[in-house]
Order: structure tokens, then C-alpha cells, then sequence
């Protein structure tokens, strides 16, 4: 089991950088004020975050269902880079979702300038 829950520690790890690449991304279209691309890059974060975050809950299920684990450093650091890009995947959504309140905002104040 060892060496699953090493291969499972490093699943995360990667999945989760791959989440934390896909928000990076995300920032960088929603800057350039291409939305439709800061989603999509939205959509692979969460996807990558869920897998991650899967991977986790089968060496928590194992362990609850008996099998004993000798957990190491290296899966520590997997867990606290999961919780960490997670709490990144989920401010970028708010951040998202606060520039599209903005967007709305603003172009009703320009359609109202317009009809003026």
C-alpha cells in the first residue's frame, strides 16, 4: 500500500498544479477580457481540483475501511497543496463571477447613457 498511497500522493499533487496552471489561465483570459475563455479554463480547474480531490477520498476510504497506512511527509504536502489550489479554483469562480456582475452593471449604465 506504500507505494499506492505514493503514486496517490503524486495523482494529487500533479492533478492539482494542473488545476492551479488551468486558473492561471483563467486570470490571464479574464485580464485580456475574454471570458469565454477564462471559463472554459475554469471548467479544467474544477475538473482537475475534482480529481485530486478523488484521489484523496480513496486513501480515506481505505483507511477507514481498515487498511493500514503509513502516511508520509510527501502525502501530507499532496493534501496541503490540494486544500491549498482548491481554496485558488474557488476565489477564481467568485472573482469570475464578481466581473460579470460588473460587466452587467456597466453596460446597463452605458445602454441608459445611450437612450439619454
Amino acid at each position: 500500500m506504500d507505494d499506492q498511497l505514493t503514486t496517490t500522493a503524486m495523482t494529487i499533487i500533479l492533478c492539482a498544479g494542473d488545476a492551479r496552471s488551468a486558473v492561471r489561465k483563467a486570470y490571464d483570459a479574464l485580464a485580456a477580457g475574454n471570458r469565454e475563455v477564462a471559463v472554459q479554463q475554469m471548467a479544467t480547474a474544477q475538473d482537475a481540483i475534482k480529481k485530486a480531490h478523488q484521489a484523496q477520498t480513496e486513501v480515506i476510504q481505505a483507511e477507514a475501511g481498515g487498511a493500514e497506512l503509513t502516511l508520509t511527509l510527501l502525502f501530507s504536502h499532496a493534501q496541503d497543496t490540494l486544500m491549498t489550489i482548491n481554496s485558488e479554483v474557488i476565489t477564481a469562480g467568485n472573482l469570475l463571477a464578481v466581473f460579470d456582475s460588473f460587466d452587467r452593471r456597466l453596460a446597463a449604465l452605458e445602454a441608459k447613457e445611450a437612450q439619454a
